[in-house]
């Protein structure tokens, strides 16, 4: 059964003014089916995945694409970038909205010939995995940090879980990391996507990632690049305001899902998750994933930071709303204490522009707050 998409609004909007819709995303993230809703009919997609159909197309791809029913889907067009060559080139002639879409699971490859070829001809989104308002599966607070936000793990229960995990990440391995970065050893990409895992929702520090891993710090540079553009991990920059105050220059890292990331640290349950020394961090980085997806569903380029001095004074998230800064403190708890608001406190008065703060716990009831602050329960978001 199809499940709506928060993409969806955004998709018919844009629609209606380019010529042409590129949806990017991780694999599995439900762009294929998300399209052949929308569109309806299987003769209007091509899925550039099989080689029979690239050999067609490569003969003659303007006739090709003269000769399509409209609206059309070009889908996975990693396996074919150059198309978009051709495809300007009818945009061109007869700018009409809403006639060409475009799906694609590599980043690096896909927007390298968006860039180029479709400037100004397309509308670029992005189709992360399930959102919370996009599941019914996710009801504790052990679901939220540990169930995964895959459509097919997230609606089908009966799924193996581990054995999907290791089938997604050999063919994440095997086929997207290969087409995209040259790393001779996949089992020390494998060893250093775990060694992330332990790192999640923390600053990062390339030099011991490097020590630890015995390779250097532009290789490390490079694979995390590769990670941010195929969607498995996502680096969280500080905001870098001038408020008299030496500040952390480095990323926080984050995990898109919840699922890889408890199968990476070989978390056996979600009872395991929840009461292990990392819960803290599963919980910052569920909620930093979720706000970030939803800023993804909106079609909205998130402008998301962290904060933190030299002396250790720390904002989770911060998000730009309207022109203002909103500080966010994140807590795994279900009691609303006062020391949650001391940081945001600090923020605010450097920060003279700042939006009331906000702290995000597990705590459902509506707390009374100082200053305008408001409480966030989890499952809001």
């Amino acid at each position: 059964m199809y499940k709506k998409r928060l993409l969806e609004d955004t998709i018919s909007r844009v629609r209606a003014t380019f010529p042409a819709t590129v949806i990017t995303g991780p694999r599995q993230s439900g762009k294929s089916t998300l399209l052949k809703h929308l569109i309806g009919d299987a003769d209007r997609i091509a899925t550039l995945e099989n080689p029979d159909l690239r050999s067609l197309i490569a003969e003659d791809p303007l006739h090709f694409l003269r000769t399509r029913k409209k609206p059309f889907v070009l889908d996975e067009i990693q396996h074919f970038p150059a198309i978009t060559t051709y495809l300007k080139i009818l945009i061109d002639e007869e700018r009409i909205p809403g006639q060409w879409f475009i799906t694609g699971s590599q980043q690096f490859s896909v927007m390298k010939n968006v860039s180029e070829s479709l400037a100004g001809r397309a509308a670029i989104l992005t189709l992360p995995t399930f959102q919370l308002k996009e599941r019914k599966d996710v009801v504790t607070l052990q679901d939220f940090i540990f169930s995964s936000s895959y459509p097919e793990l997230s609606v089908n229960k009966n799924v193996d879980r581990a054995i999907w995990f290791s089938s997604y990440l050999q063919t994440y391995l095997e086929r997207d990391l290969r087409a995209v970065l040259n790393v001779n050893d996949l089992k020390d990409f494998e060893q250093f996507l775990r060694l992330l895992a332990t790192r999640a929702g923390q600053i990062l520090k390339l030099s011991g990632i490097s020590n630890e891993m015995g390779i250097s710090v532009p290789t490390v540079k490079r694979w995390l690049a590769a990670l941010e553009a195929t969607y498995i991990v996502y680096l969280l920059p500080p905001l870098y305001n001038n408020y008299g105050k030496r500040i952390i220059k480095a990323p926080k890292l984050y995990f898109y899902d919840m699922g890889l990331l408890n199968y990476l640290l070989r978390m056996p349950g979600a009872d395991a998750a929840l009461n292990s020394p990392m819960a803290g961090a599963l919980f910052e980085n569920a909620v930093v994933s979720e706000i970030l997806k939803g800023k993804l569903a909106e079609g909205i380029q998130p402008e998301l930071y962290f904060w933190r001095s030299q002396s250790g004074v720390e904002i989770d998230l911060i998000t730009r709303e309207n022109g203002a800064f909103t500080p966010h403190e994140i807590k795994l708890s279900s009691v609303m204490r006062p020391q949650f608001f001391k940081n945001l406190a600090y923020w605010l008065a450097l920060e003279k522009n700042g939006a009331p703060g906000r702290v995000i716990t597990n705590c459902a009831e509506d707390a009374p707050m100082p200053n305008g602050m408001k409480n966030i329960y989890w499952k809001d978001l």
